[in-house]
Order: structure tokens, then C-alpha cells, then sequence
């Protein structure tokens, strides 16, 4: 009995996926994220835990080498593909798991081409720059680390320097880098840490540059203004499908990010029924079940509490518009306001009327040449300053900034200016 092959069957039989979705990728991911539910494929949480990892999404150069060191941390068995676009998403799924078979390509590990349609050559390892080294973040994910002018210590862990506190007192200080890549994080984000003891000191924004450059498309979730503002004929009814999709998207990384599994679940699953065309009359229920659950969670409301207060008067002189600006408080202020606007938009499905100009949407309006998550980006390093480190990763999800917007304000706006 082969017994390397039968474990390698069973692995490929129900693999776990490291999902990762390239900037201005969100209608492959969104593609990626369906399949695997349908297939009962689970996302894996670490690389760790991961047989196969997918990036889904335009090619990003500069991204290239952050995804290299994710790789180097999947073990073997294992496969990797990308996937460009929606289409390309089940094909590659199916050559990874059938590359897990294969013994010789398991245990070398795999890489499929851009498209997700690879010829079968190459190990995958890929030669990324190694300037630091892989982590792992809360709830498992992958950061980068790095000592800024302390010694290292073997195996290039940071060795923690000394730094006065708020107290005045001398305690050591670490560096530490959250993103570009994360679980339920605004991909291409890079925010680098100054921590002492477990609470942030300082918060710097890597700006994302030419890294996320090279993209041309409109921002899924920004569509339908895009296409009004270009003088296509956009119902209102339609643009409000579109805003309560892209809400539901933001809390289900915000409830992943939480803990609370099964109510990311229903965000998502509630999120594609209104992507797949759902009429009103069949989501209110559930979405107005699903809101009154997260809205009055006791333990959500006490977990975040408190959490990236953002004054709406400082928002809007920060040139953040949307949900942020309205919600004029903090992270629970936030999701309950994207929650308001969820049920609210649900009960606007059957309107035709042209979308109006003033209307807003997911994130605001763009402004200044950029799209609206560039502001909400700029505002992060000021809301963590302060903040204890586990709470970093719920302040960024209740802003949620999106990776097609910031992708795209690296170029500038010109479709919605």
C-alpha cells in the first residue's frame, strides 16, 4: 500500500485554501470565496494550516515578493495558484488539488501562472525579497517583523529595544509591520507598529505607490457611481444593492476579525443572495434578523467598545465622507451604522429612479482626485496610536478600506471626478 499517495489523496480531497486577493481582485475573490463554500472547502487561518494557496486578482508586481514569504510558510504537501479572474478561479482550484496528488509536485509544491491556467513547470518557491521575516499576527496571520536599529537574534527574530512610555518609564519597544497581507485585512495596506508592551506608541502608513499600480478597472463596489457619474442611467434600486452588498462584505470581516464565525458566515451568505439578484421582499427577513442579532450583541458592543472613536466633524475635515463620517463615534458606532444602512437599502431594491448625485456610496464620495479609501487609510495611524495591539485589527475592519480604491488612488480618480 502507497501510503504517501493516500494521504495525498485525502488531503486533496478537502484542502485548506489561504485565500489572498490582489488589489482591484474583489470580483475574483468574491468568485473564490463562493466556490469554496460550495465545494465545503475551508479557509485556513495561518499559512500553517494551509494546502493550497490562491491569490486571486490582477497581477501586482510589487506584491510579488510579500507573496513569496507567504508561501515559504505553507507546508508541504501543497500547491499554488493564481487566479486572475473569476473565471479562472475554478480551474486553478482544480489543478492545485490535483497537483496535491502528485507526490513529486506536492512535495516541492506547485505554482500555477497569472491566469490560473499554469503549465505545470516550475516548484513555485519563488525568489522574493527576504528583507525581514514572516510572522504570525492575532488570530494567526501572516506580518512582517522587523527590528528597526536593535539586534537580531537567530533566526532574524526582533530583539525589542528600550523606549520612554506615557509613565515616563523605560520599557522596550518592538516594530512590527501589519500587512500587506492578512486574514480579513485591506490587502496592499502595509501600517508599521512602534509597540511598547502590548499598546501602540506609534502608527506609520506605508503609502501604497507603485506597488499597487498597474490596474485600470473601476472599484467593484464603487461601480454603479462610477457609471452615473460617466452619465449612464444607474437606478437607484440598483445602486443600493451594490451598497448593501459591499456593507455586508465589510462585516463579515469585521465579525471574522471579531471571532464570531457563523455571523461573518451569514454576512457573506446574505451578501451573494444580493449579488446574485435576491428580490427585497426575500432578504428583509433575514437581513433584518441578521442586524437585530449583531446590533444588540452584548459581547460584539463590549469586545469594541470604546474602540477608534472618530468625531464626525473630524472625519469630514479629514476629507472622509460615508458610513465613518456619519457614524461620529466608535467601532460599535460604525457597525451599527453600516448595519442601518444594510436594511435600509434592502427596502430600496425595487426603486427605478435614476440614482441621485448627492447619493453616496459604500465609502463616501471621491474627492480631491482620489477615491474615498485613501482618507480612510490616512485616518488609521491616528486611531491606533494609543490603542492596544489586539484591538489594531478591529479598528482597521470597521473602517475597511478598500483595496480597489486604494489601488486606484495611487493612480488618481477619473471616472467619478
Amino acid at each position: 500500500m502507497d501510503v504517501t499517495a493516500g494521504v495525498l489523496r485525502a488531503v486533496a480531497a478537502r484542502p485548506h485554501v489561504l485565500l489572498m486577493a490582489a488589489p482591484g481582485g474583489t470580483a475574483a475573490r468574491l468568485a473564490a470565496e463562493r466556490r469554496l463554500r460550495l465545494d465545503d472547502l475551508p479557509l485556513a487561518r495561518t499559512p500553517a494550516e494551509a494546502d493550497i494557496l490562491l491569490v486571486a486578482g490582477p497581477d501586482r508586481p510589487g506584491l510579488r515578493p510579500a507573496v513569496d514569504r507567504l508561501w515559504q510558510h505553507l507546508p508541504a504537501p501543497r500547491a499554488r495558484a493564481h487566479a486572475a479572474t473569476p473565471d479562472a478561479i475554478g480551474p486553478a482550484l482544480d489543478r492545485c488539488r490535483t497537483d496535491l496528488t502528485r507526490p513529486s509536485r506536492a512535495a516541492a509544491g506547485h505554482s500555477s501562472d497569472g491566469d490560473g491556467t499554469g503549465d505545470g513547470t516550475g516548484d513555485g518557491t519563488g525568489t522574493g525579497d527576504h528583507e525581514g521575516h514572516g510572522g504570525h499576527g492575532d488570530h494567526g496571520d501572516h506580518g512582517d517583523h522587523e527590528g528597526h536599529g536593535g539586534m537580531e537574534m537567530p533566526a532574524g527574530l526582533p530583539m525589542a529595544g528600550t523606549g520612554p512610555d506615557r509613565d515616563g518609564l523605560e520599557l522596550d519597544q518592538l516594530h512590527i509591520a501589519l500587512g500587506p497581507f492578512l486574514i480579513d485585512w485591506p490587502t496592499g495596506l502595509t501600517v508599521r507598529l512602534t509597540l511598547q508592551g502590548d499598546v501602540i506608541q506609534r502608527a506609520e502608513l506605508e503609502e501604497p505607490g507603485e506597488q499597487l499600480g498597474g490596474g485600470g478597472d473601476v472599484p467593484f463596489w464603487a461601480e454603479s457611481w462610477a457609471r452615473a457619474a460617466e452619465g449612464e442611467r444607474i437606478g437607484t434600486g440598483q445602486a443600493a444593492r451594490r451598497r448593501a452588498a459591499a456593507h455586508l462584505d465589510s462585516l463579515g470581516r469585521l465579525l471574522a476579525v471579531a471571532g464570531w464565525a457563523g455571523a461573518a458566515t451569514t454576512a457573506r451568505r446574505l451578501r451573494d443572495d444580493l449579488l446574485d439578484g435576491a428580490p427585497g421582499a426575500a432578504l428583509r427577513p433575514a437581513v433584518r434578523r441578521f442586524a437585530r442579532r449583531v446590533g444588540r450583541s452584548r459581547t460584539l458592543y463590549w469586545l469594541t467598545c470604546g474602540l477608534g472613536p472618530l468625531a464626525g466633524s473630524r472625519a469630514r475635515a479629514a476629507g472622509v465622507g460615508g458610513p465613518a463620517a456619519r457614524a461620529d463615534g466608535d467601532v460599535p458606532a460604525r457597525y451599527r451604522t453600516w448595519l442601518a444602512d444594510v436594511v435600509r437599502d434592502v427596502d430600496r431594491l425595487a426603486e427605478t429612479a435614476p440614482l441621485p448625485a448627492d447619493e453616496e456610496g459604500p465609502r463616501g464620495r471621491p474627492a480631491g482626485g482620489e477615491w474615498p479609501s485613501a482618507a480612510l487609510a490616512r485616518l488609521l495611524p491616528d486611531l491606533l496610536e494609543g490603542a492596544e495591539l489586539a484591538a489594531a485589527r478591529l479598528i482597521v475592519a470597521s473602517l475597511d478600506p478598500d483595496p480597489d480604491e486604494l489601488a486606484a488612488a495611487a493612480r488618481g480618480v477619473t471616472a467619478c471626478d
